[in-house]
């Protein structure tokens, strides 16, 4: 897979019912980015927030995530079911730069190039880090997310696979294919825009049939 986001990429974690402190609430990363961000469009009015960016070593914004409707918490599934606690309703949209295999900032080596997978990867891995299974021990959750990560990693580079199909999403107006797949934790779409980026989106108990992308105006708005 051509990507540079599976070293840059941090999996949160947090206790039970608790949100990921790795999501910092600052604006100035997002600010820094050369490249577009991208949400859902107008026709959602609900809360949005932003998550976290990930930089290169040399400091570089590379990608980023944008939540939309109620913040997910790290939580079993099982327990909050058996609390009778309702599932979160929300959809997190990731930002990939789109970037070519270019010399590291040091210049003794190459980076490898962003592409479609690397958002599906992103997002895959997102949506991982607020579930793990309800018959799972919590002093197991770090090895179940090693295992699934390394799973997200192996279906993002074979998007025209089995686990994938395909949807059409409407991105700044335009109708733009998407990869999406479906699991018992949630919902991971990725694809492409004319803006010299890639997106990827996450969620639960929001359709992802419904859903459409835009340019943010103002990312400062969202801090």
């Amino acid at each position: 897979m051509e990507t540079t986001s599976r070293v840059g990429a941090q999996t949160p974690a947090a206790e039970d019912g608790q949100h990921a402190p790795s999501a910092p609430r600052t604006v100035d990363g997002y600010l820094r980015a050369p490249f577009p961000w991208y949400g859902l469009d107008e026709a959602f009015t609900g809360p949005r927030w932003l998550m976290q960016v990930g930089a290169a070593a040399d400091g570089a914004v590379e990608h980023g995530s944008i939540g939309h409707g109620d913040e997910p918490s790290v939580r079993n599934e099982h327990v909050a079911a058996a609390a009778d606690e309702p599932r979160e309703k929300f959809a997190v949209v990731v930002t990939v730069a789109a970037n070519p295999s270019r010399r590291s900032a040091d210049g003794t080596g190459l980076l490898e190039a962003t592409s479609v997978s690397s958002a599906a990867w992103l997002a895959g891995v997102g949506l991982l880090s607020f579930t793990w299974p309800g018959q799972m021990d919590h002093g197991l959750r770090d090895d179940w997310l090693d295992q699934q990560t390394e799973t997200a990693w192996a279906l993002a580079d074979d998007l025209e696979g089995p686990e994938w199909s395909g949807l059409s999403l409407p991105v700044d107006g335009v109708p733009t294919p998407f990869y999406y797949r479906e699991s018992e934790f949630g919902w991971v779409l990725a694809g492409s825009t004319g803006s010299g980026v890639h997106v990827g989106a996450y969620g639960r108990g929001m359709s992802a049939y419904g859903l459409g992308f835009a340019v943010v105006k103002d990312v400062a708005a969202y801090a």
